[in-house]
């Protein structure tokens, strides 16, 4: 697959504590109708380090089949053990996944070469597309530019999302390779889209997937003037959907607009008064109810 526009890093809905599938298949549906790109289910913003295997492979599954072949699902996949990422990775290529999104190993804290290892071990075992992830602030290591152009020679590494928050990382590994490099900070999308990047793995299209496709559209077709519009009116709301941590945010943000897809699980705890009310001041000024 050609890893291009916007695309959903999906919440995952839990409702008393266990996963609310009815409310995932209703998030499908909402992304479909309103035009994304591609799903990406179990990332970061679906909370994947609560989600125990069955539970991983649950989400994917559902995804998948609720997509029905629609769109595209980069499943997220990513582990800090080689082994355990190995399962997923084969688990989302049996379930029919499109491609997956794998997150630099966490906590140990591998060096390059570790790096280079654990991804080639993943793209040589596993016949499907894989996208990086490189988020610094998350897994206490950023792979080098050397590293992803290194790791792109191999056909099955088709991009990375971007999230160490510098274009100087963009720039510099578009001027070593010719790897499709899409935005993982919804702040720097447009930015990012200057520079050469694909578009964006998105939080705020869990809310908003009309605008973020809108606002991609517009600057994959150079019409950067219309699609800094798009940007500057979202621009509020982004960044009080982090104020408290993703997807606390963004969790709350959705049931302000009336799509309750319940609440996190622990150690991440509800919105606090302050970031509830920039959010519903942003919801109510942006029109937002579904």
């Amino acid at each position: 697959m050609k890893l291009q526009g916007a695309m959903t890093a999906m919440i995952t809905p839990f409702r008393n504590g266990a996963l609310d599938i009815d409310h995932l298949k209703s998030n499908v549906e909402y992304q479909i109708k309103h035009g994304i790109d591609a799903l990406v289910p179990v990332g970061t913003t679906g909370e994947s380090p609560t989600l125990d295997f069955k539970e991983h492979e649950l989400v994917i599954e559902v995804t998948i089949a609720a997509a029905g072949g629609r769109v595209p699902v980069i499943a997220g996949t990513g582990a800090n053990a080689t082994s355990e990422a190995l399962e997923l990775h084969a688990f989302a290529k049996k379930a029919g996944a499109n491609a997956c999104l794998s997150v630099n190993p966490y906590y140990n804290k591998p060096s390059q070469e570790g790096l280079y290892r654990h991804f080639m071990a993943l793209a040589d075992k596993v016949d499907l597309p894989i996208v990086l992830y490189n988020i610094p602030s998350r897994t206490g290591i950023t792979m080098t530019p050397q590293t992803v152009a290194r790791l792109h020679k191999h056909p099955n590494i088709i991009g990375i999302k971007e999230a160490t928050g510098s274009l100087d990382m963009a720039s510099e590994i578009h001027s070593l390779c010719d790897i499709a490099i899409v935005s993982g900070d919804d702040s720097l999308t447009l930015p990012l889209m200057a520079i050469g990047g694909m578009g964006i793995i998105s939080v705020a299209s869990n809310l908003v997937p009309n605008l973020i496709k809108k606002m991609v559209s517009l600057a994959s077709a150079g019409n950067f003037c219309e699609a800094a519009k798009v940007h500057y009116m979202l621009f509020p709301l982004i960044k009080g959907l982090f104020l408290d941590g993703n997807p606390v945010g963004i969790k709350y943000a959705m049931k302000v607009a009336g799509m309750d897809s319940g609440e996190v699980r622990l150690p991440l705890v509800e919105a606090s008064e302050p970031t509830r009310k920039t959010i519903e001041t942003c919801v109510k000024q942006l029109g937002i109810t579904h």
